[in-house]
C-alpha cells in the first residue's frame, strides 16, 4: 500500500510545482455549526482542484525513472488521461508546465467550462461517451495506438502518493484534528489522505447519494460497480473505486457517508454566502455532510473538512 514515506517523497518531488494551500479555522457560528471547523482550501490549488498533485507526481516520477533528467524519457506522444474534468485540467496544466504534450478524454457530461479549462492549457480534448468509464476506455484505445504515458485519475501508485500530500499538509497545519472529511469519487484523494494519517485521525468519506462507489465497495468488501448520477457526477462520478486505494480505505477510512444533491447545493451556497468561496458541487460535498447532519461528530471532536475543487461557473453558485 501507499506509505507515509511514499507521500513524503512525493511532497519533495512536486514542491515548487504545486501550492501549499491555506487552512481556514472558523468558529462554528460562522457556518451555523456547534463546533469549530478547519477548512483546507484545496480549491485554491493550480487548475482549481487538488488534482495537480497526483498529475505532477506521476509525470515527474516517470521522467526520473526513465533517465533521471527533467523532461526526458517520456514517450514522444506525451501523456494521455481520461477525466470528468478536474483531472484533465490538472494533467494539461502539469504537461504544459513540464513541456509535454497532452491528450485528454472526457465524457459528454463534463461541463463546457471544464472542457474550456483543459483546452486553455494547450491539451487536445476529445469529448464523448456518457460516463468517465467510457472516456477511460476510449483513452486506453488511443494510448495503445500512440504509446503515450497514461496518467490515471486515481488508480496509480504515484497518483495516490501525490494526492496524499494534501493529508500531509493538513496534518502539518492542523495537527490537533481528530476527524478529516473528504469527498470521494474514484478514491485517489481519500486513499492518499488515509494512507498519510494511517489511523492517527479518523478519515471520513463523503459521497453523493447518486455516486456511492466507496460506500458500496466497503459494504461489499471489494470494489463493485455503482450508479453514477446527480449534481457532482462530473467530479465524483466514478463507476468503481480504484483497486489500489481500496485496501487503504478498508483499513483506514473510519466511515463512509452519503449526502443528497440538495445538501451539496446548500453547502455551495453557504461557502459563497459566508466566505465568498466558489466551490463546485464535488468541492462542497465533504462540508455538506457536516452541515446536513449526515456526519455527526462525537463529543470533543476537532473536525477538518477538505474543500477540494472550484471548477464551476460563478453564476451557478452565487445566483448572479
Amino acid at each position: 500500500m501507499t506509505s507515509r514515506a511514499d507521500i513524503a517523497a512525493a511532497a519533495a518531488r512536486i514542491a515548487g510545482h504545486v501550492r501549499h494551500t491555506p487552512l481556514l479555522r472558523l468558529a462554528g457560528a460562522e457556518l451555523g455549526l456547534a463546533l469549530p471547523v478547519a477548512l483546507k482550501l484545496e480549491l485554491l490549488q493550480h487548475a482549481g482542484s487538488f488534482k495537480p498533485r497526483g498529475a505532477f507526481n506521476r509525470i515527474l516520477s516517470a521522467q526520473a525513472s526513465a533517465s533521471g533528467l527533467p523532461a526526458a524519457g517520456l514517450p514522444a506522444a506525451g501523456v494521455i488521461a481520461a477525466s470528468g474534468g478536474n483531472h484533465g485540467a490538472a494533467v494539461a496544466y502539469a504537461a504544459r508546465a513540464l513541456g509535454v504534450t497532452a491528450e485528454i478524454f472526457v465524457p459528454d457530461l463534463t461541463p463546457q467550462a471544464k472542457v474550456a479549462r483543459i483546452a486553455s492549457y494547450g491539451a487536445r480534448v476529445v469529448q464523448g461517451g456518457e460516463t468517465y468509464a467510457e472516456a477511460l476506455a476510449a483513452s486506453r484505445a488511443r494510448q495503445a495506438e500512440t504509446g503515450a504515458l497514461e496518467v490515471h485519475a486515481y488508480d496509480h501508485p504515484a497518483v495516490l502518493a501525490g494526492q496524499g500530500t494534501v493529508g500531509r499538509e493538513f496534518e502539518l497545519d492542523a495537527a490537533d484534528l481528530t476527524h478529516v472529511l473528504v469527498a470521494t469519487g474514484g478514491g485517489g484523494l481519500i486513499g492518499g489522505i488515509a494512507a498519510w494519517y494511517a489511523g492517527s485521525a479518523a478519515v471520513v468519506s463523503v459521497e453523493p447519494e447518486a455516486c456511492p462507489a466507496l460506500h458500496d465497495a466497503l459494504r461489499a468488501g471489494k470494489p463493485v460497480a455503482a450508479p453514477v448520477g446527480g449534481l457532482a457526477a462530473d467530479s465524483l462520478g466514478a463507476r468503481q473505486v480504484g483497486a489500489l486505494m481500496f485496501p487503504i480505505a478498508a483499513q483506514y477510512v473510519a466511515e463512509a457517508v452519503l449526502v443528497s444533491d440538495d445538501a451539496i447545493a446548500a453547502a455551495q451556497r453557504l461557502l459563497w454566502d459566508r466566505l465568498r468561496l466558489i466551490a463546485e458541487p464535488g468541492g462542497a460535498t465533504a462540508l455538506a455532510a457536516l452541515l446536513s447532519g449526515a456526519f455527526v461528530p462525537p463529543a470533543g471532536a476537532r473536525v477538518g473538512v477538505l474543500v477540494c475543487g472550484a471548477n464551476t461557473e460563478p453564476a451557478k453558485v452565487s445566483g448572479s
